[in-house]
């Protein structure tokens, strides 16, 4: 990515402030008087109804304006689809609102066959005149990639995972053929890009309601009042208490079995537990690690698990101060007794990274060497670097639970308490999910805990959108890091396609990460989905999210 583009991305990046306000009023505006009451969530769970405790609210309902999964589940998972999709607990790419693709003999060109006969929803006013077709594609990726185009700028101009994963250089043109047929043009062979198309930030939205708010001049409500071709149809949101669904009987997959469909917000796992007990939700995210015994003890209750598909990191901000020096960075990191903080935090339910892929990935490689804990000699490098009497920064912690980390408070204070043993004292700060995602995408902290759930199944998806030069200055690359070597590297790798070549690549893109250091590995965490036993056909995806549209509740 060119400075110049970079500057853009970050100018667009300061208007989200004001977009979280905005969002926070319009959620307000969406609950209906009569569709939720302090009551409402016992009652739901009668009849064809799923309640779901999720872990908090989101940070919107746009997928391509957010970053977190939390809002994916809420949105992407929910009121939209994608072109492709992955086969249920596989990696294996699979039909979605496409049916057929072909590839050019260059890797240049993508054509895609889109279904016929796929519906939009009905809601918030709107009432569509066709079926999905090519003009909705075309509008969906031309939005992100134009800046002129009238919908671009319409909630801040941000659009974070488009950034970080270089699509502003390598996506061409999206063009319709005809009414059922789209193409993709590239401007260089992308061994991942079939697997991008099933992300979330990829989410397929409606050309004609984009249109008709647009004449009537509430464009805002575009993102703010969502229609997709999903599942479930969005009823209400209230922030920092629910989001209710109702099932979707047009959607092309079939109506789904449940009617209803609750987000209870519950950000205390604890708490999320209780009501799963009790009956209140029958499902839920993310429990506490200490209460697992417990669940997997409590009659009625089934719980799934899996490796998972992500990792937990500390981000250090490679622009501020001592940290721009590597040697500070592996001193903080020989500090940092990475066992213990595991142990104490997962409890048995994640294991010590080895490197900064999750090891089910195919590129993972286990004989990776991180630093290992040693005060004695991160006092000396620290001393070799400049500051033998240590120094000051700041440690960045998120208040909820996520799928990589379920306690990030405890694990900065575990941090804090290492490195004040080696003279670098950190204070740790803390705000709400959607302000702390803000503040890190602007690069404010010094260092701060973050992680990734990976999204399309592939090596690139942490090497390249947490790491390449396109993320600095957005919620992906919080480490702010663009080395060319390594950006070479990665970028070599996704012109590749057979899997040996990208896997040396890769390694070696690996150890110049860890010559580096801008981010400590520190866990990979297990998937854990407690549910009632009235909960059936639902599957883990192999992506950190949750998805309903098949799901049945007796």
């Amino acid at each position: 990515m060119t400075d110049g583009v970079r500057q853009v991305a970050h100018r667009a990046h300061g208007a989200s402030g004001h977009w979280a306000c905005l969002l926070r009023r319009w959620a307000l505006a969406l609950v209906l008087p009569t569709a939720l009451s302090a009551t409402s969530t016992a009652v739901a769970a009668a009849g064809r109804t799923l309640v779901f405790c999720s872990e908090g609210d989101p940070s919107g309902l746009q997928p391509a304006l957010q970053v977190d999964g939390i809002s994916f589940d809420a949105s992407a998972r929910t009121i939209y689809d994608r072109l492709l999709d992955f086969k249920p607990g596989t990696t294996e790419i699979a039909p979605a609102l496409a049916t057929a693709w072909q590839v050019s003999s260059d890797g240049r060109v993508y054509t895609l066959q889109l279904r016929r006969g796929v519906h939009f929803q009905r809601n918030f006013g709107f009432v569509p005149s066709r079926e999905f077709n090519a003009d909705d594609v075309v509008f969906t990726f031309a939005r992100m990639a134009n800046p002129r185009h009238p919908y671009h700028a319409v909630s801040g101009g941000a659009y974070p995972y488009y950034a970080a994963m270089e699509l502003p250089r390598l996506l061409r043109a999206v063009r319709r053929v005809d009414a059922h047929t789209v193409r993709f043009e590239l401007n260089q062979p992308n061994a991942t890009f079939l697997a991008d198309l099933t992300m979330d930030f990829a989410s397929i939205v409606s050309a004609e309601y984009a249109g008709q708010l647009r004449a009537e001049r509430r464009a805002q409500d575009f993102d703010l009042k969502p229609v997709g071709t999903g599942p479930f149809e969005l009823v209400a949101w209230e922030p920092g208490a629910q989001l209710r669904y109702r099932a979707f009987a047009e959607h092309w997959r079939g109506r789904p079995a449940i009617d209803r469909l609750v987000f209870a917000i519950t950000p205390d796992a604890a708490v999320r537990w209780a009501r799963l007990r009790a009956g209140e939700c029958q499902m839920m995210a993310m429990p506490n690690p200490a209460d697992l015994r417990a669940i997997d003890a409590t009659p009625g209750i089934v719980v799934q698990r899996k490796p998972g598909m992500n990792i937990a990191y500390l981000a250090f901000n490679t622009e501020h101060g001592p940290l721009r020096d590597r040697r500070v960075r592996r001193a903080l990191a020989l500090a940092i007794d990475r066992d213990a903080l595991v142990r104490a935090v997962y409890q048995g339910a994640g294991v010590v990274a080895r490197g900064p892929l999750p090891p089910t990935l195919w590129a993972y490689e286990p004989g990776l060497q991180l630093p290992r804990f040693d005060p004695v000699a991160a006092r000396r490098m620290l001393a070799e670097a400049g500051y033998p009497k240590g120094f000051s920064l700041t440690l960045w912690a998120f208040p909820n639970s996520r799928p990589y980390l379920p306690s990030a408070r405890r694990a900065a204070e575990m941090i804090q308490a290492d490195w004040e043993r080696v003279g670098v004292h950190a204070s740790v700060r803390s705000y709400e999910w959607a302000e702390y995602l803000r503040r890190v995408g602007r690069g404010e902290h010094d260092a701060a805990l973050a992680g990734w759930s990976g999204d399309n199944g592939d090596p690139d998806n942490f090497l390249g959108t947490l790491l390449n030069c396109g993320g600095v200055h957005t919620p992906q690359n919080l480490s702010e890091y663009c080395n060319r070597s390594y950006q070479e590297l990665i970028e070599a790798a996704l012109t590749r396609s057979d899997r040996a070549t990208r896997r040396a690549l890769y390694l070696q893109a690996q150890r110049r990460f860890i010559d580096d250091l801008p981010w400590l590995p520190l866990a990979h965490a297990q998937v854990v989905v407690p549910m009632s036993a009235r909960v059936h056909d639902y599957t883990i995806p192999v992506i950190d999210v949750h998805e309903f549209g098949r799901v049945r509740v007796d």
